[in-house]
């Protein structure tokens, strides 16, 4: 204890020297900084402004300098890394995997599955028509009848020569058994039988030219004939009324197969290793097809081929589709919307776009811990297609934060606005669509 005293005792006796230590160095400083302060008194707005002007350019170059610094302050400290505010209130989602189908937006033009301009084989003229304009026609169907009286007239004077030659061949070959002709005879008579005949098949063709069918079953455009017309083989038939939109000449009626019906449009190349890989599978791949502004009505078809080139005008390979057509209700040259399955993303994570956040760091999203609190998680979006998102960098079952994200930070406390959280939405099927973003 005396050991502590003495020591205390020596301290108390400093403290005087400290003191006078202290009040030298401060006098020293005063005199020091004195002239300086002096100095200050002597500053007004003329002398402010004759410093601004003089060192204008130094002073600028500071500012920006400056701007810069709280910028990038700002950039590698952003504000929603720290902690703040009362608790939040929020709407979230639980994620699960499943499987997201990617999707290819394009357009494209109803055309026909077939169609067929009707034109006359030989020079006649119409004696009857059997159809009237718009009708539905059957493979092989009566759809004009032309003047046949000469043609038929021909064939059956021909028909009766070769019957007659038929007969001159069987009597010469009786005769040759008996040798009273000779073989040369017997040729002779094998030959004008045979070409007889032949003749009379020409006369029968000429003849069935005057009786014209359809080749397909479909639906019969506007006819631009009538009884009394003469047609001329390979002639385009006058008319006053286009005979159809698809055909740069006129016909005597055009036949259009309406159902099924087709549907072309074109990929654009940076889409075709995703289309190609699609086409790998056993499935076809499958398509929806809206006209017109009529969004309401879809049809759904199967791709039937995807063209062996790309086309270099335009950086694209042309695909048809074929669609049922039961009620008529599509015709060839109306505009199409297609959107093509092209592929399958198996157990993906799939998360509503706007529960994705975008900032200076990247895309990130707010993910909901077992205490209510939450925590920024970056993220990359793998595919993103009509407000369903798949993404990689969590894991299936955890709490994604959708709404109220804008007044979050790390470590917030927050509350469910609604007590149950509903599971995310599955991904639409239906239509650079956007491309995918592999990673």
């Amino acid at each position: 204890m005396s050991k502590i005293e003495s020591a205390l005792d020596k301290v108390v006796a400093k403290l005087p020297i400290l003191k006078n230590w202290v009040m030298s160095h401060l006098c020293t400083l005063w005199k020091k900084t004195s002239p300086h302060l002096s100095q200050l008194r002597k500053i007004n707005y003329a002398t402010v402004k004759a410093f601004t002007l003089n060192y204008k350019w130094r002073i600028l170059i500071v500012l920006l300098i400056l701007y810069a610094g709280s910028k990038a302050y700002d950039y590698y400290f952003p504000v929603n890394t720290k902690t703040g505010g009362g608790t939040q209130t929020i709407t979230s989602v639980i994620v699960e995997k499943k499987n997201i189908p990617l999707i290819i937006e394009a357009t494209g033009t109803i055309i026909s599955n077939s169609i067929v301009d009707i034109r006359p084989m030989t020079t006649n003229t119409v004696k009857t028509i059997h159809i009237k304009d718009g009708q539905e026609v059957k493979e092989g169907q009566l759809l004009f009848t032309l003047d046949d009286r000469n043609d038929r007239a021909n064939y059956e004077k021909l028909k009766a020569l070769a019957d007659d030659a038929q007969k001159q061949y069987l009597r010469a070959q009786e005769l040759v058994t008996k040798n009273f002709i000779s073989k040369a005879g017997l040729e002779t008579s094998l030959a004008n039988a045979k070409s007889a005949q032949a003749a009379a098949r020409s006369a029968e063709v000429q003849l069935s030219y005057d009786s014209i069918r359809s080749p397909i079953a479909g639906r019969a455009g506007i006819i631009n004939v009538f009884p009394g017309s003469l047609v001329q083989a390979s002639n385009v038939v006058t008319t006053a009324t286009s005979s159809t939109a698809t055909s740069s000449v006129g016909s005597m009626v055009t036949i259009t197969q309406l159902n099924p019906i087709n549907v072309q449009f074109v990929v654009p190349e940076k889409d075709i290793p995703l289309l190609m890989e699609g086409k790998q599978a056993d499935t076809p791949l499958k398509v929806k097809v809206s006209v017109g502004n009529n969004a309401a009505s879809v049809y759904e078809g199967e791709v039937l081929v995807i063209d062996n080139q790309v086309d270099p005008s335009i950086a694209a390979v042309r695909v048809r589709a074929q669609i049922p057509n039961e009620k008529m209700t599509l015709l060839p040259g109306q505009f199409a919307r297609v959107s093509l399955s092209a592929n399958t993303i198996k157990d993906a994570i799939a998360v509503p776009s706007e529960a994705i956040v975008i900032s200076p760091k990247g895309r990130l999203i707010y993910l909901v811990d077992k205490d209510d609190k939450v925590q920024p998680k970056p993220i990359k979006v793998v595919y993103e297609y009509q407000g369903t998102s798949v993404i990689s960098g969590i894991d299936a079952g955890s709490r994604v934060v959708i709404e109220g994200k804008q007044n979050l930070r790390p470590g917030s406390k927050i509350r469910e606005a609604k007590k149950a959280a509903a599971t995310a939405p599955p991904a639409k099927t239906a239509a650079p669509s956007p491309a995918p973003e592999k990673k």
